[in-house]
């Protein structure tokens, strides 16, 4: 059973990102929607390596990977991800800032505020090799947006 925390918690970061999506302009959510939707995807596999290593642990008993995990992926990961385009896309080195500060709070503070709160806590990783996990998938981010960028430009020239 999930303690009554946990339950908050799930719901505030599967509200709460999604709305601040509405302060974004439709064309940018439309554009980088598809990229940050397929790295989300990535992240749902990678974490269930990740829960198959034991790479971090959950408090609440009865493991549930729908309450668990997929919460972060689903309602943090994704908007998260379009976000840091919308910010910075086209800047690479002001990309890699953002995400490097962001995932370093989420990596060595966020995380023990939540170990705090009993919701997870890291098991077999130290904070540097979460901060890795999370950031190797920023290039791959970008990378995803860059050709889908190129593909959809090639469909707007116009025939000559």
């Amino acid at each position: 059973m999930a303690s009554k925390r946990h339950i908050i918690f799930n719901l505030m970061i599967l509200t709460i990102p999604w709305l601040s999506l509405l302060f974004m302009k439709k064309k940018n959510l439309k554009r980088y929607l598809l990229s940050s939707v397929l790295i989300g995807i990535f992240e749902i596999i990678n974490h269930m390596y990740g829960r198959k290593r034991k790479w971090w642990k959950f408090y609440d008993k009865r493991k549930f990977f729908v309450r668990d995990e997929l919460p972060f992926d689903i309602g943090l990961f994704i908007p998260f991800s379009i976000w840091m385009l919308n910010l910075s896309f086209g800047n690479f080195k002001k990309y890699l800032l953002f995400n490097a500060i962001s995932n370093g709070i989420f990596a060595f503070f966020f995380i023990d505020v939540l170990k705090k709160f009993k919701i997870v806590g890291l098991n077999r990783l130290s904070h540097f090799q979460f901060f890795l996990y999370y950031h190797y998938k920023t290039y791959i981010l970008y990378a995803l947006q860059y050709l889908f960028g190129k593909m959809n430009k090639k469909k707007e020239l116009p025939l000559t």
